[in-house]
């Protein structure tokens, strides 16, 4: 066997987002108008892997002071890989992309898999190839996760929060106002965090008109006002929230607990797992434990998003 490297250009636009869309672990993070929405910020070095002349596998990636990470600009972004290809070949895969660095220079790669949350069918095959090739634990942060087909219940804080909820007068809807959840986002954020959103107003408009069925807004409304609201990252698999805020009259209310009970119990239910996000800072280090104590408070559980590092010598 032996797997040629093509480096991305924009010609290959149409056979990479296809073989996304008939992968068993790709998302629509994946897909080239999502990856370059942010292009001016990052050097794309994406990798694209062929046995012979078929297409078995693709690696979102940049380039940045001569190491290569697989995507800066995505929440994760390992290999892609084909319902066909088979554990040997992932090894190979990860064998040559190390020998293809090494020739050009690149001192080290920073590889963010996909949790398998994401998987259509189990895609583990570039750990275990990581592990061959002396990958080792760069950073791990822990996501809380909602298995919908076998739910916990919620804890009584939960409870007694959605019953208040209950008995005012809120409506639970998806909803087009992304500028008035961005205002009430963009307040949460600066008071309570000193921080601002990933995404400008304009990115995340610009992402969900590109993506209309995969980046969804629901919001709490009291009067018409939003009071609570959050934004879904929707995949074959998993609904993530992506971003999640309330105003002040909005957390008094109980608002978010009457929505994500709406998502968890009724949008969503069909779904493999909804995903409340990660609840760390310094690359794992550091647990929010008031923050991830109300994610579990929904019957989420652990699942972790990790980091691997590869160092590569140089000739």
């Amino acid at each position: 066997m032996s797997i040629r490297i093509e480096k991305y250009n924009t010609e290959y636009k149409s056979v990479w987002d296809d073989f996304v869309s008939s992968s068993r672990n790709g998302t629509f993070l994946f897909y080239r108008d999502y990856m370059e929405y942010h292009s001016g910020r990052f050097h794309d070095y994406s990798l694209m892997f062929f046995d012979k002349n078929k297409l078995i596998a693709l690696l979102p990636a940049n380039i940045s002071e001569q190491v290569f990470y697989s995507h800066q600009g995505l929440t994760y972004g390992g290999l892609v890989l084909s319902e066909d290809t088979k554990t040997p070949q992932t090894i190979e895969i990860i064998d040559t992309v190390v020998k293809y660095l090494q020739e050009n220079k690149i001192s080290k790669i920073i590889y963010k898999p996909i949790p398998h949350i994401y998987h259509r069918y189990p895609s583990e095959d570039d750990l275990y190839a990581l592990f061959r090739n002396k990958g080792t634990l760069l950073s791990r942060t822990i996501s809380s996760t909602v298995d919908l087909s076998a739910k916990l219940g919620y804890s009584e804080l939960r409870k007694r929060q959605l019953k208040k909820a209950e008995k005012q007068n809120l409506i639970v809807c998806e909803s087009d106002s992304l500028p008035e959840f961005w205002a009430v986002l963009e307040e949460n954020l600066k008071e309570n965090h000193q921080a601002v959103a990933t995404h400008s107003l304009d990115e995340i408009a610009y992402l969900r008109n590109q993506f209309p069925d995969n980046i969804r807004l629901f919001c709490t409304l009291k009067e018409n006002r939003i009071l609570a609201g959050c934004l879904i990252y929707e995949t074959v698999t998993v609904a993530h929230t992506q971003y999640i805020s309330a105003s002040e009259e909005g957390k008094e209310a109980g608002a978010l607990d009457l929505l994500f009970d709406h998502l968890i119990n009724k949008v969503f239910v069909k779904k493999k797992y909804f995903d409340f996000g990660t609840s760390n800072e310094d690359s794992g280090h550091f647990l929010n434990e008031g923050l991830i104590s109300q994610k579990e408070g929904f019957g989420a559980r652990g699942i972790v998003y990790d980091t691997y590092q590869i160092n590569i010598t140089l000739q």
